[in-house]
C-alpha cells in the first residue's frame, strides 16, 4: 500500500490536470511536482504509478489527444463511480492550477467556462435516485469532463504555440 493520501482517481485527476495545462513531469518527479512525494524517493520507484504516468502521459500524444478519467469500471457501483468522478475532477483543478497555465496564458471564455464546470462537478456531491436516470446523467457528466478536459488540452497546445511564436 502506497498510503498517498489521496483516492486513485483523484491522483489521476491531478496528474491529468497538470500535463492539459503544459506541465511537464517524467516518470520520476510528478508525485514530487503534484507535492505528493517531498523527498522523492520510493514512491517514484512504484511500479503500479510509474505506469499510471505512462498511461496517462500517452492521452496527450499526436494531435488527436483523448482524455479519459482512470475510474472505477462500469460494473462497480454507481455511487463509486460517481464519487470517483467527483474525485478526478478535484484532483484535474489542483494539477491544472499547479501547471500555472492560467499564469502564462489568457484562456478564452469557452475554456474557463469549462475550468468551472469542472470545478462544479469537483464540488458537488452526485444524487443517486433512480438507476437508469442516475446512470445516464453520470455517463453525461463524465462524457463532458473527458470533451472538456481535452478540448482544454488543445486549446493550450495552440496558445503555447502562439505564445513560442511570439517570442522568436
Amino acid at each position: 500500500m502506497l498510503r498517498l493520501g489521496v483516492e486513485v482517481s483523484d491522483l489521476h485527476g491531478s496528474l491529468t490536470g497538470f500535463l492539459c495545462a503544459g506541465g511537464h513531469a517524467s516518470v520520476d518527479d510528478w508525485l514530487d511536482l503534484l507535492a505528493l512525494d517531498p523527498d522523492g524517493s520510493r514512491l517514484a520507484r512504484d511500479p503500479n504509478l510509474q505506469q499510471m504516468f505512462r498511461d496517462c502521459s500517452a492521452q496527450f500524444e499526436g494531435a488527436s489527444a483523448q482524455i479519459e478519467p482512470f475510474l472505477p469500471p462500469v460494473g462497480a457501483p454507481l455511487a463509486l463511480r460517481a464519487d470517483a468522478l467527483v474525485d478526478w475532477c478535484r484532483g484535474f483543478l489542483g494539477g491544472f492550477g499547479l501547471a500555472g497555465a492560467t499564469q502564462r496564458l489568457a484562456l478564452s471564455a469557452d475554456a474557463n467556462e469549462v475550468l468551472a464546470d469542472i470545478g462544479r462537478i469537483g464540488a458537488s456531491r452526485l444524487e443517486h435516485s433512480d438507476a437508469t436516470e442516475d446512470e445516464q446523467a453520470l455517463t453525461d457528466v463524465l462524457d463532458f469532463a473527458c470533451m472538456g478536459a481535452t478540448m482544454l488540452h488543445r486549446e493550450i497546445v495552440a496558445r503555447a504555440r502562439v505564445a513560442a511564436r511570439s517570442l522568436h
